[in-house]
Parts: structure tokens; C-alpha cells; sequence
């Protein structure tokens, strides 16, 4: 089976968990703690990664707080800065409403002690609207948080021009990183931002680990811990580090930077090449991904003329998704796209391909066979259908 779903989670690159295995099976010690040798060892593989991360984003490894997922660092970024806002009476942030789910369900909790939550106008990309930014910025706004990438059809956002406007109104910056961190080259401080959420399962390292940057001068922010319970990382996230994944988060950190120039170019081939023929081979597709301004891994398609749930119950040889993992179970459609506009009944029926740098130009070749093949089925089952009860057939409908 072809897999096309890297947003969702990358697969885990073998150099990463030959990295790992030592911190399984002999250097198992708790890095809380350093009254042994055990310790030590486990203590020194935590701190070589929070050096990988820092190294990759241009950070100090005192910024870096290992979480167990981009979840929860995003949760400790909007949550834990509460207090500081609340005490300096900016009770109002800003955000849009295409952002992850992880961090809408922060925001949720934020409104609920209280605050004031504002969503920024937005173009047909996807992108922020500055002016209405602009508007929106004033004594008493305290955060706007916007992710640097979208997490399902790809836009970057220009997060330098929103982190210029926000600092000058005075407001701190988050953004989730999750899916530009080792796609797109950037820094801290090239984009601007105070607080930046990471995961290591999108780049190919472990599930069950996550890193928050949090900017210590010009201007220091100050958290508050979401769990109490311990010291760790600060005294921002309680309870024993998760070491291997730790570990495999920092090796999966230093291996995207050497590889970002070289995967992003082969990556973007492959994607285009996608688009391409499922263009050639597809009338009514339409591309919700958009031209320029993307992520190199990413195309979202949405297919006219087809059910959804029957399109992904035909697709057998190819693993994609069509909307975000964390809607699972709560919505059969994209909420990105219905917020740009989108109508449900089409948003059900996308494709969200996301690539990676295993997969091969015959595996692009044979997702766009299958694809256009499962496409044609469904079509001329509909049109049939219409056929045999008499149902009025819309002209120019997509047969093919």
C-alpha cells in the first residue's frame, strides 16, 4: 500500500530508531534524576536532542521544553500564558479559524476563563488579511497565534509582516510549526515568533514527542504549567521526560536540516508530477492547495461528481486522508475548507496527499492510476444510476 498521509504522521526513518534503541534497552535511566550513572546517560541523550532542536531553529537549548506532543506544547503556550495576560489586562487574542484543532480546543479554554477571542479575516488561500490584523491589534491584546504553515492545504503565512504588527501593538506571537518545522527553512528569529510548537512524528521521528520554543529576552514570556506535579523542563511539564522519543526527536531534528535543501526539491517533483497527471487524467478536479506560497509535501484535491465516503472506500492501494487526524471522530470533512468556503458535500469528497521523501515516482505514478480509476467508477455509477430512475442529469456534469 502505497502511504500519501505525512501530515498525519510521517513514517519513522530507520537511522532515527537505531538512535533510539540504546535508550530502550541499556541507558533506561531517569534524566530527572543524576544520582547514578544511569541517569547520567539518559540525561545526556535529552540534552543532545534539546541541542538538535535549538540548533534547527536558531534558538538557545535553555528555549526548548519537551512535551509529550505539538498538542500539548500548544495547550502550555495559549494556556499557560493566561496569568501573565490576565495580570497585565490583555485579555483579548487573536487567531483564524483554519488553525489545528489543538489549538482551536486552547482557545476554547482560554474563552472560558474569560478572555476574548478574535478570528482575522482570511483570503481564498488562507492566508491573514494584514489590514484587518491591523484592526483588530490594540492595548489590550495579548496574543495572536497563527501557524506558520496550514495543516491541510499548505499555505504559509507570511509570519514575519503578522509578528512585526503584533510586537508594535505589543502582543506576543505563537505559531504552530508542526508542518513547516523540516519542510521550509526558517529561524525563530526570521519569522519573529515568541512561542513555537513542534512535534517529532512529522519529520519522521517518534509519536510521543513534542517541543515548545519559548523566547527567554527581547521579550522573556513567562508560562505558567498547564499539569503541576514536578520540576521537569523548567518546571513547565511535569512528569518523567519520555527519553527514547526525546532522543529520536533530536536525531529526526538534525537529520531534516541536513536534508531540508535536497528533500524539499525532490519532494516538490514528485508533488508537481502528482498534480499534474491527476489533471490530465481527472476533468472537474479541483486544487485547493494553492500555486505558490506552499509547503513542498503538499496537495489537496477535491474530486466533483463523487460521494466521499464511497471514494475512500475504493481506494484500497493508496493511504490518504481528507481532512485533518485530530477531526477523526468528530466530522467526515475538512474544516479548513469549509472555512474558506468550501461546501460540505465537496470538502468530503478531497484528497489531502501528503509526501515525503520515501516515496518514489512509481508510487506517484500508481496513486494517480488508482485514483483516476476509482473516480471513473463512481462517476459512471452515478450517471447510471441517474439513468435507471430518471433523474434529471445536470449538464456538464463530470462523467470521466
Amino acid at each position: 500500500m502505497i502511504y500519501l498521509d505525512s501530515h498525519s504522521t510521517a513514517p519513522l526513518d530507520p537511522t532515527v530508531f537505531e538512535k533510539m534503541k540504546p535508550y530502550f534497552l541499556e541507558r533506561f535511566g531517569n534524566p530527572s534524576q543524576g544520582l547514578h550513572r544511569f541517569n547520567w546517560e539518559a540525561q545526556a541523550g535529552v540534552s543532545l536532542a534539546r541541542e538538535q532542536i535549538a540548533k534547527a531553529l536558531g534558538a538557545h537549548e535553555k528555549e526548548i521544553v519537551f512535551t509529550g506532543s505539538a498538542t500539548e506544547a500548544n495547550h502550555l503556550a495559549i494556556l499557560g500564558l493566561a496569568a501573565a495576560l490576565a495580570s497585565a489586562g490583555k485579555r483579548r487574542v487573536i487567531s483564524s479559524g483554519i488553525e489545528h484543532a489543538s489549538v482551536l480546543g486552547a482557545l476554547e479554554l482560554l474563552a472560558e476563563k474569560g478572555f476574548t477571542v478574535e478570528w482575522v479575516k482570511l483570503d481564498r488561500e488562507g492566508r491573514v488579511d494584514p489590514d484587518d490584523l491591523k484592526a483588530r491589534l490594540g492595548p489590550d491584546a495579548g496574543l495572536v497565534s497563527i501557524a506558520l504553515a496550514n495543516h491541510e492545504i499548505g499555505t504559509i503565512q507570511n509570519l514575519r509582516a503578522i509578528a512585526d504588527l503584533a510586537h508594535a501593538n505589543g502582543a506576543l506571537v505563537h505559531t504552530d510549526a508542526v508542518q513547516a518545522f523540516g519542510k521550509i527553512p526558517f529561524t525563530v528569529d526570521s519569522i519573529g515568533a515568541d512561542l513555537v510548537t513542534l512535534s517529532a512524528h512529522k519529520i519522521h521521528g517518534p509519536k510521543g514527542a513534542g517541543a515548545l520554543y519559548v523566547r527567554r529576552k527581547n521579550p522573556r514570556v513567562e508560562l505558567e504549567p498547564v499539569f503541576l506535579g514536578g520540576g521537569q523542563e523548567r518546571g513547565l511539564r511535569p512528569g518523567t521526560p519520555n527519553t527514547p522519543a526525546i532522543v529520536g526527536f533530536g536525531a529526526a531534528a538534525e537529520l531534516a536540516l541536513s536534508r531540508l535543501a535536497a528533500d524539499s526539491n525532490q519532494i516538490r517533483s514528485l508533488r508537481d508530477r502528482l498534480w499534474d497527471r491527476l489533471k490530465k487524467e481527472l476533468p472537474c478536479l479541483i486544487r485547493n492547495t494553492p500555486p505558490e506560497g506552499i509547503l513542498p509535501n503538499n496537495l489537496n484535491v477535491s474530486v466533483e461528481g463523487v460521494d466521499g465516503a464511497a471514494l475512500f472506500g475504493r481506494l484500497k492501494g493508496v493511504a490518504v486522508s481528507n481532512a485533518s487526524a485530530c477531526l477523526n471522530g468528530t466530522q467526515d470533512y475538512s474544516q479548513v475548507l469549509t472555512v474558506l468556503g468550501v461546501k460540505k458535500e465537496l470538502a468530503r469528497a478531497t484528497l489531502r496527499f501528503g509526501l515525503s521523501r520515501f516515496n518514489t515516482q512509481d508510487e506517484i505514478d500508481r496513486t494517480v492510476d488508482e485514483v483516476a480509476r476509482v473516480v471513473r467508477e463512481l462517476r459512471k455509477m452515478e450517471l447510471d444510476f441517474a439513468r435507471q430512475t430518471g433523474l434529471e442529469i445536470p449538464t456538464g456534469r463530470c462523467e470521466s
